[in-house]
């Protein structure tokens, strides 16, 4: 074997495996925490742009609040810049590595707190978002990366899972933050909840000096030796194990195999091979590219973030809600609350399963909102003495914002981490990087796409479809759910290297069946033997 990793012989290795160990879990652990970025970024400019004084700063003196494009802007404005950083991660985790990527996008992060922090109007705001996007983009395409390829397989989705949990915290912290500021009166009021963004690029760029690097990283690079060495620090074992051995003998073997059949001789040719093959072979990378980047689009049709960047102005709308800065904090509480589950659904259920029962739960839910509020909530109001908007039937509206909590539950249950766990499998380590960050650009392009279109569809200025907009996102959890039974494959429980080879044998409908017949390793292994055979004894006659 290349890099000084030797097999004694054809070996199965499919069972041989370290024991998890705590380490393991606390590395991965931390690892999970960049989601915070995520969450309270993506969660606390909801409390934000409904503040009054927020809104005074950039509509002006008197505004009651945003107009239209302006809150499209802000809100999406984050995404756009996260779009593009996940793209450069792609590179940069190749060229530099995947530690020090995440630790750069930490830096670009906080820098972009501080142009918000120090706004007096929309140009900083604007400017301070779409850098800190950039950050958000580097730590959100690399650390799935990262934890998948540190992760010990029988542990990978739970763990994997940890960073959506961390998202739910960080949207949490963002409703708690600013359901704490919104009756201040003072600048206070945005400040507070965008300076405390700078702990997390803080903690987690510090901390991540601590961390080791990806093993599958240094095998890329062909440095084995440090590869080795990492894989005794995260998996408890002495270097020389048989534990080590095995794990390193496959991820070396696999990456001779690809590095064959997927030759990368320059930067565009890294990108071309990640549209190479053909759509209709299952293991092609084209097809894997497919899969990642539509995984992520469908996540974010699932709705989710209409709940979480525009929950606030819609519950006031209705005028049924008494305190929507509290309604979105239960939602998001919810959020966190259930995702948890998840950490033992992903792994004894499987990733397949998880998203298609996901889709239908939460079709089901979006279809109920919608239903009552076109035929009894929220669309059916009158205006009061003072001229307020207020809902006709109490108790209807209660039952829409009952389903929009199950609904939730579903999402943070399912599709929330299984969409991350499976972008950070399916690909092949010459194109892993870019295409997970392929993957995580086309949740952030699709994230700001909704969150452009959002305000225009429910605004009482445009659109104003109320609980119409339910049916929208209904049917498009409709499509997550075909899609899944069609095109998600079970991985789990395998390695990223078995992962290549069941689907390259396999349908989605048959990959929960498929089970490893023999490892890259010892067909390596094979081949040396007979190799050395013919040089011994000679070609047969």
């Amino acid at each position: 074997m290349p890099g000084g990793v030797s097999i004694k012989g054809p070996v199965d290795i499919y069972n041989i495996e370290a024991p998890v160990t705590i380490k393991a879990y606390l590395l991965c652990a931390f690892a999970a925490f960049g989601g915070i970025f995520f969450g309270y970024d993506s969660g606390y400019i909801n409390g934000v742009t409904g503040s009054s004084v927020f809104i005074e700063l950039i509509e002006g003196p008197g505004a009651t609040k945003l107009t239209g494009p302006h809150n499209s802007l802000i809100t999406s404005i984050l995404s756009a810049g996260t779009f593009f950083g996940a793209l450069i991660a792609g590179d940069c985790a190749d060229w530099f590595g995947r530690r020090p990527t995440i630790i750069a996008g930490c830096v670009i992060y906080t820098i972009g707190c501080i142009l918000q922090a120090a706004s007096h109007g929309l140009a900083l705001i604007v400017a301070g978002r779409l850098i800190a996007g950039f950050g958000v983009g580097f730590v959100s395409a690399i650390i799935i990366l990262y934890m998948s390829e540190i992760c010990p397989r029988k542990v990978r989705g739970a763990l994997v899972s940890g960073y959506q949990f961390c998202i739910t915290i960080g949207l949490l912290l963002a409703s708690c933050v600013t359901y704490a500021t919104e009756k201040r009166t003072n600048t206070g009021s945005y400040r507070i909840p965008i300076s405390i963004q700078f702990a997390w690029g803080l903690i987690l760029g510090i901390g991540l000096f601590l961390l080791p690097e990806s093993p599958r990283y240094f095998v890329k690079r062909e440095q084995i030796d440090k590869a080795r060495g990492v894989l005794s620090r995260l998996r408890g074992q002495p270097p020389n194990s048989e534990y080590i051995e095995a794990e390193l003998s496959e991820i070396v073997a696999n990456a001779e195999y690809e590095r064959a059949a997927i030759p990368i001789t320059g930067y565009f040719s890294s990108w071309m091979h990640c549209f190479s093959g053909s759509l209709w072979v299952g293991g092609s990378n084209l097809r894997r590219t497919i899969l990642g980047t539509s995984l992520q689009m469908m996540q974010q049709w699932t709705g989710v973030n209409f709940i979480f960047y525009f929950s606030t102005p819609f519950l006031q709308s209705t005028g049924a809600i008494s305190n929507a800065f509290l309604m979105s904090l239960i939602f998001t509480l919810v959020n966190v609350l259930s995702t948890p589950i998840s950490f033992w659904a992903i792994e004894r259920i499987g990733r397949r399963p998880l998203l298609i029962w996901g889709a239908f739960c939460m079709l089901v839910c979006q279809f109920l909102v919608a239903i009552i509020g076109v035929t009894v909530g929220f669309n059916k109001t009158h205006l009061d003495a003072a001229g307020n908007t207020i809902a006709n039937n109490i108790p209807a509206v209660n039952a829409q914002i009952a389903f929009i909590a199950i609904y939730i539950f579903f999402f943070a249950s399912t599709w929330g981490p299984g969409a991350w766990v499976v972008i950070g499998e399916i690909f092949p380590l010459p194109i892993r990087s870019r295409g997970v960050a392929l993957s995580t650009a086309s949740n952030w392009l699709w994230n700001t796409i909704i969150a452009v279109i959002t305000p225009y569809m429910v605004n009482q200025d445009a659109g104003n479809l109320r609980s119409s907009v339910f049916f929208i996102w209904g049917s498009l959890c409709t499509c997550a759910f075909i899609y899944a039974y069609f095109l998600v494959s079970e991985t789990k429980g395998l390695t990223l290297e078995q992962v290549d080879r069941m689907l390259e044998e396999t349908t989605p409908r048959t990959s929960s069946k498929w089970r490893p017949k023999a490892t890259y390793a010892s067909e390596t292994a094979e081949e040396h033997y007979k190799e050395h055979d013919k040089s011994v004894h000679g070609s047969p006659a």
